[in-house]
């Protein structure tokens, strides 16, 4: 019998109606388009209205990668979260969204590795997958970070944005697609370079994101390429196989620093951020469905996943599509 591969069905995103400028944004804090570019490459970004929540955009984003599967509900036996901006400290997200579908078996659960969700989703599903624990996965990455910022911090508030993006992921036999490697690490040590200075069970409240920029850009660039260099030597393929690299949208500089690092050519990299913004657990999916639809990913196309996110934990997947 031939090994089960997690192979890519549909993609799906969803963004809020609204989208807010550099030049909006110095309106009410003391920044500038020009500083903003020049250090992170964000032009806009989304935010959310109140009508707009992690579940409302997550359920959009996975309908629409259900419907570009060609799959209902009935056909769904697993649903994956990943976020940090839940719409409550429970239930989770995912039953949430698994309800606002229709999808009425199987099980439902978030994740949360804050930036790099997305990644330990897939590579979580993968194994379920894998394994013959289920047949067909929604993986969503949901945030809404507008509701954590420091709308007075101008040095964090700037970078966020709020958005939603899913794939469905199918267990099948033999052929060269799906999920080929993974790699997944974690370091609590670093809990003080990015996290969130509150939560129900210290102080009772949700707190604000909290960031030493300097630190993360360091940590993000010279350690993390190692979970990408571990995916590239399970899979056997180097840099040169690549087509597509579709890292975590956070800076437009750390991006390109870290895949110069790896010999991963520039014109392989998929980059959202200018328009997206850091969407945390968001970026990826949002970035894969914009270059699935755009027809940059196409079928037999060997796609990087990569990202970082607090704690640090930091993850890479290699997917043929």
């Amino acid at each position: 019998m031939s090994a089960l591969r997690s192979v890519v069905l549909g993609t799906g995103s969803c963004l809020p109606e609204r989208a807010v400028t550099n030049a909006m944004l110095a309106e009410r804090v003391e920044t500038s388009d020009e500083w903003i570019v020049q250090r992170t490459g964000i032009r806009q970004r989304h935010i959310a209205a109140p009508h707009e929540t992690t579940v409302t955009l997550g359920t959009r984003a996975a309908q629409a990668a259900l419907d570009a599967a060609g799959l209902g509900p009935d056909s769904i036996d697993l649903v994956i979260c990943a976020t940090s901006t839940p719409d409550h400290t429970f239930p989770a997200t995912a039953t949430e969204i698994q309800a606002a579908l229709g999808i009425g078996q199987g099980a439902a659960f978030d994740l949360q590795a804050v930036c790099a969700g997305f990644v330990f989703g897939v590579t979580t599903a993968d194994k379920f997958l894998v394994t013959g624990a289920a047949q067909r996965a929604l993986v969503i990455g949901a945030e809404t970070f507008s509701r954590i910022v420091d709308w007075e911090d101008r040095t964090t508030c700037v970078l966020f944005g709020d958005g939603a993006g899913a794939v469905v992921l199918e267990a099948r036999e033999g052929g060269e697609r799906g999920v080929l490697s993974s790699a997944l690490r974690s370091d609590g040590r670093h809990r003080d370079k990015l996290y969130v200075d509150g939560g129900p069970g210290s102080t009772g409240a949700v707190g604000h994101l909290r960031m030493e920029g300097k630190d993360v850009f360091r940590f993000a660039v010279g350690q993390v390429t190692d979970v990408i260099v571990d995916a590239f030597a399970k899979a056997g393929v180097t840099a040169d196989d690549l087509d597509w690299f579709v890292p975590h949208q956070a800076n437009r500089r750390i991006i390109e620093a870290s895949a110069d690092k790896l010999g991963i050519a520039r014109e392989k990299i998929v980059m959202t951020v200018d328009r997206h913004g850091n969407t945390s657990a968001a970026s990826i999916p949002l970035a894969l469905d914009v270059a699935v639809r755009d027809g940059r990913i196409k079928p037999g196309d060997l796609v990087m996943i990569e990202a970082i996110g607090g704690g640090f934990s930091w993850g890479a997947a290699l997917l043929r599509w």
